[in-house]
């Protein structure tokens, strides 16, 4: 699924060639993607122009002249992809969304296994919806003692409660495991048992990982283009994500493959040692 970094490189990348041009007409062809009813979406973008492509956590976020947003939750497999006619361009192999622009152009939200969603947010609805998710990392606001404060309320695993949207936004698995490899923690360590130090170095291995990834256009592992439609090219600075039985970078001990959570870690043995004992937690501590 698209994280922080490839919903940021197709939020800039629409950036530079959407603000300013009008929706003339929307064609819903698979109305599962949307989260808002298809006639309400229509009448609620039709005749606005767009205006600034931002992100929010995972979400590509298209800013509407009246102040709403259109969001795209790209699911697993979602792109969005420009095109110089009202129809859907040829990259595009299961389109699900066409927006047709005044200029004779297209924006078409294509979704081969059709697990992203489209909503309109009013600008009314905009901060209610924005402060259902936790944090950017990115953020100037998120300090070490920002996460450090995350962490110290949850017995999560640190892997399970990087995930989780509802407390830092963007982070999903790649980045996840990649920060805790850097930062030398034990992806399934109870989070409130991490120390003041260890929580600084996952600070700073979450930023720069995030930022390097940004830097670099995302991590193409299948579906995940750019609105250009190239590749990330993180993937090749990948240092312990799906490098099961391959050398630490580090250390040359064999990266293991562990799953919990219903979802797969990766970790060197030696450099990320064991998680620590859940231990004792304090009144209040939240799961």
């Amino acid at each position: 699924m698209p994280e922080l970094p490839e919903a940021e490189t197709i939020a800039r990348g629409l950036d530079r060639v959407l603000p300013g041009r009008a929706v003339s007409a929307v064609s819903v062809l698979r109305p599962d993607v949307m989260g808002t009813p298809a006639a309400p979406f229509a009448r609620a973008v039709v005749g606005r122009r767009f205006g600034p492509v931002g992100r929010r956590g995972k979400n590509v976020v298209l800013e509407l002249d009246d102040d709403g947003r259109i969001v795209v939750n790209l699911g697993m497999t979602g792109r969005l992809i420009p095109g110089a006619d009202p129809h859907p361009p040829p990259p595009s192999t299961h389109p699900a969304l066409l927006f047709a622009l005044a200029d004779g152009g297209s924006l078409t939200f294509d979704d081969v296994r059709r697990f992203g969603r489209v909503v309109h947010i009013p600008a009314a609805r905009w901060r209610a919806w924005s402060r259902r998710l936790g944090p950017e990392p990115l953020g100037r606001s998120f300090t070490g003692a920002v996460l450090g404060g995350i962490l110290a309320r949850s017995r999560s695993p640190v892997r399970s409660l990087l995930l989780d949207q509802r407390r830092i936004a963007g982070v999903g698995n790649i980045y996840a495991v990649e920060a805790l490899w850097f930062a030398r923690i034990h992806p399934a360590t109870p989070s409130n048992r991490i120390d003041p130090a260890g929580a600084a170095r996952l600070h700073r291995s979450l930023r720069q990982v995030l930022r390097r990834a940004v830097a670099a256009g995302g991590t193409t592992l299948r579906n995940y283009r750019a609105p250009d439609g190239n590749e990330g090219r993180f993937r090749r600075a990948l240092h312990a994500y799906g490098r099961a039985g391959r050398p630490c970078p580090r250390c040359r001990a064999l990266i293991e493959r562990i799953v919990f959570g219903g979802r797969s870690a990766f970790l060197c043995p030696r450099c990320q040692g064991e998680p620590a004992s859940p231990g004792p937690t304090s009144p209040g501590t939240a799961s």
